[in-house]
Parts: structure tokens; C-alpha cells; sequence
């Protein structure tokens, strides 16, 4: 029996000016046909604008058709009658989950939704228990929801809608916002409502590991369903899949390097016990036992930051403390004892849990917060000296927030990009030259120079963030989750554009992630936070031979390192080290020969 059902389903967002004129229309769902049956866990792909979330929208009432159909429990989703049923039959679990929690109690929050239908207090708390038990969140039910983890916020989020006994729940992108071990809670939650409970799941996300156990996946483009299969077939189509600003797998991906580099592979390969079996059987095939290997290959010495003449250290960190709610009983320990050295022209990554202290040290570093305790200092000069101008320190430390679009309030792109170095009082031609060198060092397009930002794909507006911090000519550049919620496409643009500007600019980098593979990928330097302190502080290859360490704080490491692991303990002699996928192919080349 179909849960969701669209015929010819077309959605139109049209744009009018002050007289109510028509400006513009955009085909935001262009006939799309689709089909879910009941107890089906459907993952839904696309690049940023692709009509993903404006299909979700259409699944909770929240929009209308502009023509075609779509039934949801067989009802019309169209007709005013059906709305407040089509919401009892399918409910929804957005990105941030702060914008669903509304209570100052766990319990009370997940009682919210079965109250506002009328449902009799005594069945409220039934569904409250049996819902707080289906995402594993019982102990915390008397907790303040601002006192969770992103994670647990997320899952307080779903039970609150599971409570009203939807027989269908959409999640788009729940996990954007979250740490390694948040995603990996959230995606366990809908899997074990889906098998358990018979709830039909939709997941809308950018991150391709988290659909490999999907039922069939839906791939959108320009309002489309452009392909549709397994995710295996699906995601066999690496090329295309690509061409259309999509991913694949990390290990799908490797499995498809090695097979370009000529070994017998099966096309699809989705997870890592799928491609260690392969390379295993490849060597007994050829007659090489993998055993027979070199078993220890020689692992050369890396020389850690610590270990290194760090030149010019223009930041340090000298035992940093600091809390929030200071002498209240909600008082936390933000940041405990931190020391540390920041050289110029380093390229850093951030890792940590969410609340393990990352935004917190990275508001210290440019003064929008002040150390309880502890100095720091720039070039000597200690920034909580009585004479030392913050000003100045701002414009030498940009910080990049999390959703950097949120900081956008020019009428024009340009404009936006001025405000900065306007506000320090440079004269207009300088201000000009300056956001029109920074424009085109994060290489936006002349044309929309003088267009409205909020006119913008997600990437361009990131651009033009951080093109504005650029104008202020900072000699560090710090970035505090800047591809959360980009497509695949774009998530890779902004991380080069950052790694070309740290090479072509000299600027020091600070980059915050959540992606232990972005971070793998691009930084020299790890430092990795702990309930605010830091565990960690070395190059990426030494601090990912802790993936258990990482794993027990909420963190994890690059797909490519436990797949490592695993084949050495097959007996292949592949290095241990290797971060990256570039390098995991080479040593399996390596190893195979």
C-alpha cells in the first residue's frame, strides 16, 4: 500500500516586486512521480536547490501544489479538509532541532505534539515513555533540552514527533549540524523506528554513507527525479553521479579508483567489509596469499608541530580558562587549562564533540570572548592588557561563523562585502578596491557583484562571508563549520577556495569540521577538544592512529583509516597511516603488486 503517492506534482515559487507585479517564477518541482510504500525507508539526494526540501514540504502540508497531485495515507494532500490528518499521518524532523524543541523539559516537549491534537492526558504519557525508550533518550527526560548535545537535541526532536503516532516521518537533513557519533545516534533512531515500529522513513541528506542501507533512493535535479534504484545501483554511477554535483560512498569511491586502475572490482561496492572481502579474494585468486606479504612495512617518524621550530608563533595560549553561567547552577567548564601556539601561515583543524569547547576557544581567539583566566597573546603583545585596541585584533583575526549567510545584510553583494573595512573608516576608493580584490579572491562572479545575496545558491553565499572577512585583510582566517549544509559540489569548492587562499594569501587557517575526511584532507595540524580541553595536538596522521580514543569521545576517523586497519589485519601490508583517499589507493596498489 502507497504511503506518499505524487502524480505530474509541480511546485512554482513566484517572486513579486512592491506593486504585487510578477518578477520572476521558479520551477522549484517539475512533474514529479513517485511513489512509497508503506514500511519503505526512502533516501532522497540532490545538490543544494535541487527541490529536495520543497518535496518534504509538500509531504507536511506545509506547501502546496501548483499543479499535479500528491496523496499522503491516501489522502490529498491539496484539499483544506485533509491537512490536519495529512500532519497526524506524516510527520516532519527538520535540521536544526532547536527549531523544533519549544519546551524547558524533555518530556514536556515530546508530550507537546500529542496535546495540541487532543489527545487524552493519560495516553500523552504512555507516548512519551514509548517514545523517549524509541530514541534511547529515557534517563534525560527530566533534563533542560539546552543542556543536550546536538545529537541528543535531534533525537528529543524525532520523539516529540513520534509521539504523535505518524505513520511516516520526513527528515531533512537532521544530521547537518552534528558531531560523527550525533549522525551516527540520529541515523540508528530512524533505522530502529523503521524496523521496529513500521514507520516509513524519507531521508534527505548530503552525507552518501548515511543511505547505503536504504530501500531504493530517489536522485534529484532542477525539480526532477533524474534517477532512482537501489543504492547499489544507484551508486554505481559514480561519473554521473558526480556530473550532477553528488557524491558517492568514500569507499565506493576508492573501490571505483582501484577498478580504473585495472583490479576485477564489482561496480556498487557500498561498505568496507564488501571491499576487503574483494581485495582478500583477488590475492588467493592470483595465488598470492595475502599473509605472505611484508607484515609491518616500515613507519617513518612524522614531524608533529610540537616537534617542529614553529617560526613566528603570533598567538599562544597561555592556561586559558573559561565558563559559562559563572556561579550559577548551570555553570559549565567551557575551557579548562588550554595551552597553545599558533604559528603564522599554518593551515589548522578543530575537531571535537559537540560542546567539547571549539566555538568556544575559537571566540576567544579574536576577543568576542574574554579568558576567566589565562592570557593570550599576539605578536608579544598580551590582547588583555588595559591599552590593547580590540578593534585592531578583529580586523587581524576574521572569524567566519557556522551559516555564514545569517551574517549577510547588504542590499547588494558589493555592498555587503564593504561594510567591513568602511567601518574601520578607510577612505571609499580604498574600501572598494579591497571587496573587489577579496570578491575575486574567493572567485564570485562579476555579474552578480551588484545582485541581492539572498538571491544566492548556498555556496555563492558562503562566498560572499567570507569575502567580507577577506576585505578586512586578516592575517588568520577562522572558519567555524563552513560547508554545513552544502551539497557535495559545494562543500569542495569552499574547501579549495580556503586551501588556495591559505597557499596564494599566506594566511593562517583555523578550519572547524565535523568531517574527519575534510580534515584529513586539507590541514597540516589537528588539535582535537574534549570537554573543553585539549586531547590532542599533532599532524593528522598521528592523531587518527587514536581512532578508538576518537570513537569514545563522540568523534571518529576517516572511512580510508578503518579500512586500513582491516585489511592489515587480513594480512595485506598496507600503511597504517594512510588518511586520505589518494593515499589509500596508492598503498593498495602498493600492496597488491
Amino acid at each position: 500500500m502507497s504511503i506518499i503517492k505524487t502524480k505530474n506534482l509541480v511546485h512554482e515559487f513566484i517572486r513579486r516586486d512592491e506593486e504585487r507585479n510578477v518578477e520572476s517564477i521558479t520551477t522549484a518541482l517539475d512533474h514529479v512521480s513517485l511513489d512509497v510504500k508503506q514500511g519503505q525507508f526512502i533516501a532522497i539526494l540532490g545538490h543544494n536547490g535541487s527541490g529536495k526540501s520543497t518535496l518534504a514540504k509538500h509531504i507536511n502540508a506545509l506547501l502546496m501544489p501548483s499543479e499535479g497531485t500528491i496523496w499522503v495515507d491516501g489522502m490529498d494532500v491539496s484539499e483544506e479538509k485533509n491537512i490536519i490528518d495529512v500532519r497526524k499521518s506524516a510527520g516532519m524532523v527538520f535540521q536544526n532541532p532547536d527549531n523544533q524543541i519549544i519546551a524547558s523539559v524533555v518530556e514536556e516537549d515530546v508530550g507537546f505534539g500529542p496535546e495540541n491534537l487532543g489527545v487524552p492526558t493519560e495516553e500523552i504519557l504512555k507516548r512519551v515513555d514509548a517514545s523517549l525508550h524509541a530514541v534511547g533518550m529515557e534517563k534525560f527526560r527530566r533534563h533542560s533540552p539546552n543542556k543536550l548535545s546536538g545529537g541528543q537535541k535531534q533525537r528529543v526532536a524525532i520523539a516529540g514527533v513520534v509521539a504523535m503516532e505518524p505513520k511516516c516521518i520526513v527528515f531533512d537533513e537532521p544530521t547537518a549540524m552534528l558531531d560523527p557519533n550525533g549522525r551516527k545516534e540520529v541515523l540508528a533512531a530512524a533505522h530502529a523506528l523503521n524496523r521496529e515500529k513500521g514507520v516509513t522513513v524519507l531521508w534527505i541528506t548530503h552525507y552518501m554513507e548515511e543511505v547505503v542501507e536504504a530501500d531504493h533512493v530517489y536522485v534529484m535535479e532542477n525539480g526532477k527525479i533524474i534517477m532512482d534504484g537501489t543504492p547499489r545501483a544507484v551508486f554505481s554511477k559514480v561519473d554521473e553521479l558526480k556530473a550532477h554535483r553528488l557524491d558517492v560512498p568514500q569507499i565506493t569511491l576508492l573501490a571505483d579508483f582501484l577498478k580504473k586502475d585495472g583490479l576485477p572490482l564489482s561496480s556498487g561496492i557500498l561498505k568496507r567489509e564488501e571491499l576487503v572481502h574483494e581485495l582478500t579474494a583477488i590475492c588467493k585468486t592470483y595465488g598470492v596469499h595475502p599473509k605472505t606479504g611484508q607484515q609491518n612495512p616500515k613507519e617513518e617518524k612524522e614531524q608533529s608541530p610540537k616537534d617542529a621550530a614553529l617560526d613566528g608563533n603570533m598567538m599562544i595560549l597561555d592556561h586559558v580558562n573559561y565558563r559559562y553561567s559563572q556561579g550559577t547552577a548551570y555553570q559549565i567548564q567551557a575551557l579548562k587549562d588550554v595551552n597553545l601556539n599558533i604559528a603564522k601561515g599554518e593551515f589548522i583543524g578543530i575537531i571535537g564533540h559537540t560542546g567539547s569547547g571549539k566555538s568556544t576557544l575559537i571566540q576567544h581567539l579574536n576577543g568576542l570572548l574574554r579568558a576567566e583566566s589565562g592570557h593570550i597573546y599576539v605578536d608579544g603583545a598580551d590582547i588583555y592588557d588595559e591599552d590593547y585596541d580590540m578593534r585592531e585584533l578583529r580586523g587581524r583575526v576574521g572569524l567566519v561563523f557556522q551559516y555564514p549567510e545569517h551574517q549577510l545584510f547588504g542590499t547588494t553583494n558589493f555592498e555587503d562585502v564593504c561594510f567591513g573595512p568602511k567601518n574601520k573608516g578607510l577612505d571609499k576608493r580604498t574600501v572598494e578596491l579591497r571587496a573587489y580584490e577579496a570578491l575575486q579572491n574567493v572567485r564570485f562572479p562579476e555579474e552578480l557583484y551588484y545582485q541581492p545575496p539572498f538571491d544566492l545558491s548556498g555556496g555563492q553565499k558562503r562566498r560572499v562571508a567570507i569575502a567580507g572577512v577577506l576585505a578586512m585583510k586578516p592575517e588568520v582566517l577562522i572558519l567555524d563549520e563552513p560547508t554545513a549544509g552544502l551539497d557535495p559540489a559545494g562543500r569542495d569548492e569552499i574547501l579549495d577556495l580556503i586551501a588556495d587562499m591559505h597557499k596564494e594569501l599566506g594566511i593562517t587557517v583555523i578550519l572547524v569540521s565535523h568531517s574527519m575526511e575534510d580534515v584529513a584532507k586539507y590541514v597540516d595540524r589537528i588539535i582535537v577538544m574534549n570537554q573543553g580541553e585539549v586531547l590532542y595536538d599533532d599532524v593528522p596522521k598521528t592523531v587518527f592512529r587514536h581512532y578508538k580514543e576518537l570513537e569514545s569521545i563522540g568523534l571518529a576517523a576517516p572511512q580510508v583509516t578503518y579500512l586500513m586497519h582491516e585489511l592489515r589485519e587480513q594480512g595485506l601490508p598496507v600503511d597504517l597511516d594512510a588518511t586520505t583517499l589518494q593515499e589509500a589507493e596508492q598503498s593498495i596498489l602498493n600492496a597488491m603488486q
